[in-house]
């Protein structure tokens, strides 16, 4: 493996077990806790997630669109099936989840893949990708009594996405034909369909969260909207710091009425291609 690729893939390691543990600790999982990770892949995540927990593998749904990789996890973790589109809501009633879990991928819910190079203009990519966003995280405030949403943070200066230091402030009339120079050389490859949020850009989606920094080199990294009922009762009283001690980059998933319209979560390949 490429120094750099074995360096930055040893620091993600860090930040998502930095992550696991911060939900360990804000959560009470027992044996009755129903759980949806929400742009799931195969589950391994949410698996490696709930290790040490009471948490049993048929009270563990997995929601993708990628049929193949929601079989995967069914097959070896023993998890509950839900394939879904590319749009429409879940099909489960309104505060059916104890938890909704969803890591890195709320900022990948901007357009559609056949979009995402095409769409140049930073206004008009920001006002599309924010709409579904919205949408997503109504959603997800829909299905789960309590929830835990990780996204990168748009100010950390190493974008986590490409790996390329201040790609992500570049204006998008040069990030994406920047994208396609340094896809042909780079040891990360990436579609630009993500749209980063700032912490107040978070906190409006998620008004009733904390949101907890996730800070690296003395800079918030990621960003966690958590609602949890063991958590602080007032929102958004201040950041909650998350040591990681080195740079963790992440791997990386509106009608108005909370239901999405339109592009909705990405497949755990569309993710892993756009990082």
């Amino acid at each position: 493996m490429n120094p750099i690729a074995r360096w930055i893939h040893d620091a993600s390691l860090r930040a998502r077990a930095a992550r696991a543990e911060l939900f360990r600790r804000r959560f009470v999982i027992d044996a009755n806790t129903t759980i949806l990770d929400l742009g799931s892949e195969t589950g391994a995540n949410i698996h490696a997630v709930l290790q040490g927990t009471q948490a049993r593998p048929q009270n563990v749904y997995i929601a993708d669109i990628d049929a193949r990789a929601v079989a995967t996890g069914v097959e070896r973790y023993g998890f509950n099936p839900v394939v879904i589109g590319e749009s429409g809501s879940l099909p489960f009633p309104d505060q059916y989840f104890d938890i909704v879990y969803c890591s890195s991928v709320i900022e990948h819910v901007t357009v559609g893949k056949d979009q995402v190079w095409r769409i140049r203009d930073g206004r008009t990519f920001k006002s599309l990708a924010r709409a579904h966003q919205r949408a997503f995280a109504a959603e997800i405030r829909r299905l789960g009594q309590q929830y835990f949403v990780q996204t990168p943070n748009i100010g950390f200066p190493i974008e986590s996405h490409s790996w390329l230091p201040m790609m992500g402030y570049l204006p998008r009339r040069v990030q994406v034909p920047a994208l396609g120079v340094t896809n042909r050389f780079w040891v990360k490859r990436t579609a630009p369909d993500w749209c980063l949020f700032n912490r107040r850009e978070l906190a409006a989606l998620f008004p009733e969260a904390e949101i907890v920094d996730e800070v690296s080199m003395g800079l918030t990294k990621s960003l966690m909207a958590v609602r949890s009922f063991t958590g602080v009762s007032q929102a958004n009283v201040g950041p909650t710091r998350v040591g990681l001690g080195h740079v963790g980059l992440d791997q990386g998933a509106g009608t108005g009425d909370g239901r999405p319209s339109g592009r909705s979560i990405p497949s755990g390949r569309e993710r892993r291609a756009a990082q």
